[in-house]
């Protein structure tokens, strides 16, 4: 059985090294193509546009960067090939409400005390008038516009969505969409979102289609404006988040004979702490046991993969339309997603946990005056968006936010940060990512630690090991200093810890009844 893995393990790094090194090559032969490929006379500001562009649920099988041989993403490698891709950008929460609500308003979740679905920021006291990115951009002038999902799909509340409350304007927001009559996949749980396969019939009947229409017509409109007043542009797509529906055309690119699988390993969970299944305790996204036992761990990853090059094709109709209207040679594009997703992975499908697999992220910055074709290998938070954009702007600092420009990486892909990037999953539960290693604190003090150069499926926790205690205290001495306990009203996905006894939802934690 090892040896099989250790054979399937290098037929996926081969693979997928080979992958990468073609898409590279690529990328280095069309970059300078994409400078010139918008013949239109180019609407300029003296400020640039931003085009903002969030995908819900979106791990790295990404063509540029690898993280799927398979994968078929054009679109966002073409992006990629403008400008730079972060290859080690990580996500604050990996949690939507808590990771978007990190992102937008430039504040850790452990600054905040968000870490569940909710509550909404705005009800917590002390944050009520937080600036948000939007806002900000807003107040220097900026004309802001909004379409699908860019803050957690449940905020701010219906009501409170009217033009000139967060943004200017409200466009399409959309939502999860129709569903089959029956479910496509009956499995142990059988949370209606949990649900993978072809359909609807065509893609026009998707919401995110819906979303990129929204955006390809205000684009037009936007092109016809008054040059004067620079806009931003948010559009957010929902898919790959489940359920992972999307028609036949999606699902062909992965003929199920030569799917490739990702790496697992079996009993991976086995020198992980106790702990580490706490921040998944009960969650409607299915263990990789359940997925195995009704047959269905392939179709999800095939699922996964179809939506994630329908999602693709979304951007690439965002981003064509930005050519087309002669807006692309003033518009600073960004692409990023809330945080990964596991496939099975470290025996579980979903988010929610500290690994690589539920924190790495597509990260892109493309636009005027950033050098197309590179990759920074530079460990970097979604948290560095917001100060990233308003000196790409030209736009005084804003004293709130606790991330850091990358501008120094955008304009040299090389140059070292002295920070690592941070996630935090409830109080006391932290992921430290440098470019070479990934540490874990948990709440309770149990520890994983990881080489991601010599072990980048994080499958030896070295944290036991004498010779890491310098490597674990480097690396502790960057986690958070203000670590605040959950915000009042949270729930769903919340987790808590009084030293000897842990809460999941409201209910006591009991460590016998935990399912693998």
């Amino acid at each position: 059985m090892q040896l099989h893995q250790n054979l399937f393990q290098s037929t996926w790094v081969e693979r997928t090294n080979l992958f990468v090194l073609l898409v590279l090559a690529w990328l280095t032969a069309i970059a300078p193509s994409f400078a010139k490929e918008d013949s239109r006379p180019s609407k300029s500001t003296s400020q640039p546009n931003v085009l903002f562009i969030a995908i819900d649920d979106l791990n790295d099988w990404v063509g540029c960067l690898g993280g799927h041989p398979q994968v078929q993403t054009p679109n966002m490698d073409r992006l990629a090939a403008r400008g730079t891709v972060f290859t080690n950008a990580h996500c604050q929460s990996p949690l939507c409400n808590p990771s978007r609500t990190s992102l937008l308003t430039g504040l850790r979740p452990t600054t905040t005390g968000i870490y569940g679905l909710a509550p909404w920021f705005r009800t917590v006291p002390g944050f009520e008038d937080v600036v948000t990115l939007p806002q900000y951009f807003h107040q220097q002038g900026y004309q802001t516009l909004t379409c699908g999902k860019i803050f957690h799909d449940a905020y701010p509340p219906p009501k409170v969505r009217q033009d000139g409350s967060e943004f200017d304007e409200w466009g399409y927001h959309g939502g999860w969409g129709t569903h089959p009559e029956k479910k496509i996949i009956n499995m142990q749980g059988g949370h209606p979102l949990m649900d993978w396969g072809v359909y609807p019939d065509r893609d026009d009947q998707q919401e995110d289609y819906r979303v990129a229409t929204w955006a390809v017509d205000k684009l037009a409109e936007l092109a016809k404006q008054d040059a004067a007043q620079p806009f931003m542009l948010s559009c957010g797509f929902r898919r790959p988040h489940v359920p992972c529906y999307a028609t036949q055309r999606w699902f062909d690119l992965y003929p199920e004979e030569s799917l490739l699988m990702p790496p697992i390993l079996r009993g991976d969970r086995d020198d992980t702490p106790l702990f580490s299944w706490y921040l998944h305790w009960k969650l409607p996204e299915p263990r990789l046991s359940w997925l195995e036992q009704a047959g269905e761990d392939r179709s999800l990853v095939r699922a996964y993969l179809a939506c994630v090059s329908f999602a693709d094709a979304m951007v690439g109709r965002v981003l064509d339309a930005l050519e087309e209207q002669g807006l692309a040679n003033n518009t600073i594009v960004v692409l990023w997603s809330d945080h990964g997703y596991h496939c099975g992975e470290k025996e579980i499908s979903g988010k929610n946990t500290l690994w690589d697999r539920s924190t790495r992220v597509p990260l892109i910055f493309a636009g005027p005056g950033l050098k197309p074709g590179q990759r920074s290998p530079q460990p970097v938070e979604l948290l560095d968006i917001y100060p990233t954009l308003i000196e790409l702007c030209n736009l005084p600092s804003n004293p709130q936010l606790e991330g850091h420009s990358l501008t120094p990486q955008l304009a040299a892909p090389n140059v070292p940060r002295p920070w690592p990037a941070i996630t935090s999953h409830n109080q006391g539960n932290h992921g430290i990512r440098s470019d070479r290693w990934r540490y874990i604190r948990y709440a309770d003090g149990s520890e994983e630690l990881y080489d991601m150069i010599g072990d980048p499926h994080e499958w030896t926790n070295l944290a036991s090991s004498e010779d890491m205690v310098e490597v674990k205290s480097s690396l502790s001495k960057w986690l958070p200093k203000i670590d605040r306990p959950l915000a009042p009203n949270s729930h769903a996905r919340v987790l808590s810890w009084d030293g000897t006894t842990a809460v999941w939802e409201g209910e006591v934690i009991n460590p016998e009844k935990l399912e693998r």
